[in-house]
């Protein structure tokens, strides 16, 4: 049953893996064409407008390398994520069964579909992944009015 689920971990690191670097690639690529406008504007404005536009430009740019500076801190998690079954508290790295869903701690990346089942990967950070933390089988805890039993941790 350790195989399965670690084999399970896996696909879902990976799948986290495939949606960070889309961001990182999203990011990049909108810097990239946030910054060759700023290139062009700057070369042919002038007066008031320009200083608008300039401004609303380097908005643009910060809001993309912000954009790219989580996205690459999320990697930073995921390389380090340890996936090897494991036995008490949920941490991160843990798949934890609820009676509401099945979770991954790992990163804030929301609803996975891996091997035809829905999982939500959270951040321990998260709201429902700091709840989550520490939790052990057979544990409760009420979440949005709702309440979680937590059937396993993996």
């Amino acid at each position: 049953m350790d195989n399965h689920y670690h084999a399970l971990k896996t696909a879902l690191l990976a799948a986290c893996q495939r949606y960070v670097g889309e961001r990182i690639a999203n990011a990049q690529q909108a810097l990239a064409s946030a910054s060759d406008a700023a290139a062009d504007d700057t070369k042919s404005s002038a007066g008031d407008k320009f200083e608008t536009t300039r401004e609303m430009m380097q908005q643009e740019i910060a809001r993309h390398q912000q954009l790219l500076a989580d996205a690459e801190r999320m990697d930073q998690v995921l390389i380090s994520l340890d996936v090897r079954p494991q036995s008490g508290p949920a941490r991160l790295g843990s798949l934890v069964e609820t009676n509401r869903g099945i979770f991954f701690l790992a990163v804030s990346v929301g609803r996975i579909d891996v091997e035809g089942r829905t999982y939500w990967v959270v951040s321990t950070a998260s709201p429902i992944g700091s709840r989550l933390v520490g939790m052990q089988a057979e544990s409760r805890f009420t979440f949005n009015n709702m309440e979680y039993v937590i059937k396993q941790v993996m």
